[in-house]
Order: C-alpha cells, then sequence, then structure tokens
C-alpha cells in the first residue's frame, strides 16, 4: 500500500510538471498524459492491469477533479460527505452514516481540494476568513471550515443533490406527504399565499422549496435569491437567479443576501424565493412579502411553526430597533402558510405540519393547523395540542414504534385535522376557490 502512495505521488508530480499553465486542456488531453506516464512507469515497475486502471482514476480524480473525494461524489446513493480533517471522512447513504476506510494523505492535500472548490465558486476561504459557504459544479452545496476555527483541521462537508431534480410525485411515492396535501398545497401555491417551510438541519427544506416552486405558473416572472445557489427551477422562461458575494480584493464588495433583496424589488418579480432565512435579512423578507409581493418562498430553521415565528423575530431584531410588538404584527401579516418538516427515527423525511398564520393578538401568534402527521394507533381529540402531538419531533424518544436499524419504517400518515382556510381572499382572486381548500 505505502509503494502504491509512493508511486502516485511520483507520477502525480510528473504529470503536473507535463500540464500546459498557459491555457485550459480538456480532460482529454490530461487522459493522455496520465496514460503516458503510467505506461513509461509499468515499464520499470511491475504493475497489473487493475492496479493500473486504479492508478489512472485515482490520479485523474486528483489532478482534474476532487481527488479521493470524487468516488463518493460520483456515488448517486451518497447525499452527505462529511470531511473531518484529513483522517476522517464519512458519509450518508440512504439515511445512515459511515464511516469511510480512505483518508488524505496530509493536510495540505484536503487543503488543496478545498481551495480547488471554493476557487471555482469564484469565492476564497483562508486564516482570515475561515468559514465559506460555496457548491460544486452539479449544485451540490458546500460549506468549509479552516484553522483556526477547526481545531481538528479542515472541515468540509458536502450536501449532494440529485441530477434529477425531485417532484411532488416522488415525495408521494416516498411517503413524504399526502397526495391530499400535495393538490391542497398546490392551490396555495398557485394563488399567491406566501409560504415559509421550516424544518431542522437536513430535513429536506430545499428540496421541497424546489418541489413547491415547480407549482409557480410558468409565465411569471421569478427571482431566486441564495447565499450560495442551489435551487433548481425548470420550465421557467422569465427567471432570475441572484447570489450573494464575498468581498475580496478580486471580486470587489461584498453584495449581502439583504442587498439582493432590496435590489430584487426593482426587478418587476411577480414572485420571490429566498432560498433561506438566516439573519437580519428576515425584515426585508417580511417587508417584500408584505408590500404586495405575494406568492414568496423561503425556508429556515426550527422545530416547530412557532419556533420559526419567534426565531423570524430574532433575526429582524438582530438588524433593527423595531418594537417587538410592530415586529410580530409585521410577520403575522405578512407570512400566509408555514410548512413543518421532520426527519422520524427511521431517518425519512415527512412533512409533519402545515398551518395557516391568521394573526398576532395580545402579542400572540394565532395559528390554524390544516394538516397534521399522526402515527398509527394514536387517538387524536379536537384540541390543537391533541392533534399535534403526534409531531415525530415530539415522539421520538417512545420505545413502542419503530427506530432505524430494525428493518421497518415509522408508519404514520398526514391527515386533516378538519380545519379549514380562514383566509380565503387570495383563493377567491385567483377563481381557485373549491369547497376541498
Amino acid at each position: 500500500m505505502e509503494q502504491y502512495r509512493d508511486i502516485k505521488n511520483e507520477l502525480q508530480a510528473e504529470i503536473r510538471e507535463r500540464l500546459d499553465m498557459n491555457r485550459e486542456m480538456t480532460d482529454e488531453e490530461i487522459g493522455a498524459i496520465i496514460d503516458e506516464v503510467i505506461t513509461a512507469k509499468s515499464r520499470r515497475t511491475y504493475m497489473g492491469a487493475l492496479t493500473r486502471l486504479e492508478l489512472r482514476q485515482e490520479l485523474f480524480n486528483a489532478i482534474r477533479r476532487l481527488d479521493l473525494l470524487q468516488e463518493l461524489i460520483d456515488d448517486g446513493d451518497i447525499t452527505e460527505i462529511m470531511v473531518n480533517g484529513p483522517e476522517s471522512v464519512f458519509y450518508e447513504k440512504q439515511g445512515n452514516i459511515y464511516s469511510w476506510d480512505k483518508h488524505f494523505e496530509s493536510k495540505e492535500k484536503l487543503e488543496d481540494v478545498i481551495q480547488q472548490i471554493v476557487a471555482r465558486s469564484g469565492r476564497y476561504v483562508n486564516a482570515s476568513v475561515p468559514i465559506v459557504d460555496a457548491r460544486l459544479a452539479d449544485g451540490s452545496r458546500v460549506n468549509v471550515v479552516l484553522d483556526p476555527v477547526a481545531l481538528n483541521g479542515p472541515i468540509l462537508t458536502i450536501r449532494k443533490f440529485p441530477e434529477d431534480p425531485i417532484s411532488m410525485d416522488d415525495l408521494i411515492k416516498w411517503e413524504s406527504i399526502s397526495r391530499e396535501a400535495a393538490g391542497y398545497l398546490r392551490t396555495l401555491v398557485m394563488a399567491g399565499y406566501n409560504i415559509f417551510i421550516s424544518g431542522a438541519t437536513s430535513t429536506g427544506k430545499t428540496t421541497f422549496l424546489n418541489v413547491l416552486a415547480d407549482y409557480i405558473p410558468k409565465d411569471a416572472r421569478i427571482i431566486t435569491i441564495e447565499d450560495s445557489a442551489e435551487l433548481q427551477l425548470h420550465g421557467t422562461a422569465n427567471l432570475v437567479r441572484l447570489e450573494a458575494r464575498q468581498a475580496g480584493s478580486d471580486t470587489g464588495e461584498r453584495v449581502t443576501i439583504r442587498d439582493l433583496i432590496k435590489t430584487s424589488l426593482r426587478m418587476r418579480p411577480d414572485r420571490i424565493i429566498l432560498g433561506e432565512v438566516r439573519g437580519p435579512e428576515a425584515l426585508d423578507m417580511v417587508q417584500a412579502m408584505n408590500t404586495g409581493h405575494d406568492g414568496s418562498l423561503s425556508t429556515g430553521h426550527a422545530n416547530s411553526p412557532e419556533d420559526m415565528l419567534s426565531r423570524i423575530e430574532t433575526m429582524i431584531l438582530m438588524g433593527s430597533d423595531m418594537p417587538l410588538k410592530a415586529i410580530k404584527k409585521q410577520i403575522a401579516s405578512s407570512i400566509d402558510i408555514i410548512i413543518q418538516l421532520g426527519r422520524l427515527r427511521d431517518h425519512s423525511r415527512r412533512v409533519v405540519e402545515i398551518t395557516e398564520l391568521l394573526e398576532c393578538r395580545d402579542d400572540q401568534y394565532i395559528l390554524n393547523p390544516i394538516f397534521c402527521f399522526s402515527e398509527e394507533d394514536v387517538i387524536m381529540d379536537n384540541t390543537r395540542s391533541a392533534e399535534c402531538t403526534d409531531d415525530p419531533l415530539m415522539l421520538r424518544e417512545r420505545s413502542d414504534y419503530a427506530v432505524s436499524g430494525t428493518g421497518r419504517r415509522v408508519r404514520g400518515s398526514l391527515k386533516r385535522t378538519g380545519s379549514s382556510l380562514k383566509n380565503r381572499r387570495k383563493l377567491r382572486a385567483a377563481a381557485l376557490e373549491t369547497n376541498e381548500i
């Protein structure tokens, strides 16, 4: 193994010396150089056919792609790659996390891969700017943390996305949402309701946002705003994609999410899609929703609709001196629907609640749950607390339900609570009001 590594390092150095740095070489040209150096080396040192084939692939990945991580990138079943320093690599596959038996030869090798990824996104990362979000060419999300923030070496996390965008039919097939709830949301999106998707990390918020956006009428002018572009909207001709930018000597001044929201309002949008709300830009998002830009969509991190509303308040307070009471009123008059996503004990991702935000009364948000996830054999009653006690996020510790590793799925469904939508103005304006809504 050590001899193989020495040969690989030797050939990699030789290949790099032969690369033409004055122009962008094609994959075929680089492959030809790799074949030449391997053939020359095999005349001096015996290597079997399989060894030469493996060496060729690894050399190509190291020079042209993402080194040893390329094997994980190419595996379509892997959804997340987590590198905790050069010697510790984990990946998520079919909802379970595994430790990989391969690792980087050195911290420098890992840093080379990180710099390659970041540079391709037009960003930079170093000791003075140790945290950065970027993306791969296929849209996969990348997060990097370096020294001195990361104490156990460079940290690289890659959230992969499927080549073919997931559709609502896929989510229905996987039991992530019921067909009835999907049709309900389709009507709400078409009618221009402002919808906020809430969920914890890795619950599928971006995927669900992408699916909902597919329901926007195709003749609408859509503006997407993201910190790192991930959304994959198809079939929309009048689409503007905006991405925030770091400050740098070669990139100029920083362009924030807040800057992009403000400029998007001057671009005659029909719909604004904000990939994720993380900070003071929450105020701009709420104000945009409240000034005639109906049908806006966004996401945020929270474990319940109530928590999400509280977090939005906090984010607005980070960049504004508005009284809390005024902030609550703004939020209540802007967001129409909150969709809560959860990840169950069997690692399946589900829609666990769809609720309407009615108003803010006596500084308390009034919610109207319309759909709520119910696990099998749990008795429901007519109160909101009973309706939502079956939220999987609140049932994690129950031992009488299937857990990951048993080969069984958590059984349940997203059911109507019996409540109907109260704010029907947008339905009537869009001529979409029916008895089912």
